[in-house]
């Protein structure tokens, strides 16, 4: 607040994507119809979890707490935009533009930790499977579920807490659909060294790390693996952590697309697209993931869709 009332600063411009009132259009239906997809499916992996007892295991357990994030992390940024699409206003007060600092860099670190987490579990299954049940109790997943919630707020806390110790110059215009933080601090008076400080901390601490971690997991499942004799053992050890597998490459993949394409071309359309994909199009697709080759999951599904009366018993016989 003390820094608004000396730089005068009330709003930041969010120029997003065109202003072109036909691709506007276009691009208001892209977007809803995501978001509405990407809802939707992790709503249904969340209440599969909750109300089927044969998915009562710290796999989906993580799996929903991962889908209540890509939820979280999708509207921290859609619903701005699309209200600024359609109402022509671009505009987005500080208090909101700090607001949605905050929550996207939460759930952005709760994602990270959570694939942790999950990576973790897999290597447990697959390479001390007679210590599982003892290893994953009720309680150490509760607790790695609530450390991962905590450390993601507390990042995101110190990043967002620095922003309000800056001074704004008079360009408010931040070329991004929503309040990216690299963006706003660049629109800075003041200096920057101790965010940017922070920033690489939290970065290091919340990003690094993890990725380090799911690489360690992978590298001892891998090898696990190798010393399977069956090819059949081989397939079905494989099978149980190629849904993971798959959306930690898309996550940090796709993450690591918007870095590049900030990098290479700053302000690109390209950029934008690149965040449309990391922001939308992975957490939609996550739930998609993990049910399609998941048999459990489709059968979860189909009860709680036949209990909706949205399947018929012959349906869902045949998942």
């Amino acid at each position: 607040m003390e820094t608004r009332n000396q730089t005068g600063v009330t709003n930041f411009l969010l120029l997003g994507f065109t202003d072109n009132p036909g691709l506007q259009s276009l691009l208001f239906g892209l977007l809803l119809h995501l978001y509405l997809i990407t809802i939707t499916g992790n709503l249904f992996i969340i209440l599969a979890v909750i109300s089927d007892s044969h998915l009562h295991t710290p796999m989906y357990f993580f799996l929903s707490n991962l889908s209540f994030a890509d939820i979280s992390f999708t509207s921290t940024t859609v619903p701005k935009t699309l209200v600024n699409i359609q109402t022509q206003n671009k505009a987005i007060t500080f208090a909101g533009c700090v607001t949605q600092i905050f929550f996207f860099i939460m759930f952005g670190c709760l994602d990270n930790l959570l694939l942790t987490v999950m990576a973790y579990d897999r290597f447990v299954a697959i390479c001390h499977p007679l210590h599982y049940v003892v290893i994953m109790t009720p309680r150490f997943c509760g607790l790695m579920a609530l450390g991962s919630w905590l450390m993601s707020f507390m990042g995101s806390l110190s990043e967002t807490l620095t922003v309000l110790t800056l001074s704004f110059c008079e360009n408010t215009e931040i070329p991004h659909f929503f309040c990216d933080l690299p963006e706003v601090l660049k629109l800075a008076c003041s200096d920057t060294f101790t965010n940017n400080l922070v920033v690489y901390s939290v970065t290091i601490i919340l990003a690094i790390f993890p990725l380090s971690g799911i690489l360690f997991s992978y590298s001892q499942i891998f090898f696990s693996i190798l010393r399977i004799s069956s090819a059949g053992g081989k397939y079905k050890a494989f099978s149980t952590c190629a849904s993971h597998l798959l959306v930690v490459s898309l996550f940090y993949g796709t993450g690591l697309g918007v870095y590049l394409s900030s990098v290479a071309t700053p302000s690109s359309k390209m950029s934008l697209i690149a965040s449309v994909v990391y922001t939308m199009v992975t957490p939609m697709l996550n739930p998609f993931i993990y049910s399609l080759r998941n048999r459990d999951m489709k059968g979860a599904l189909g009860r709680l869709l036949g209990k909706m009366g949205l399947l018929s018993e012959q349906d869902i016989a045949g998942l």
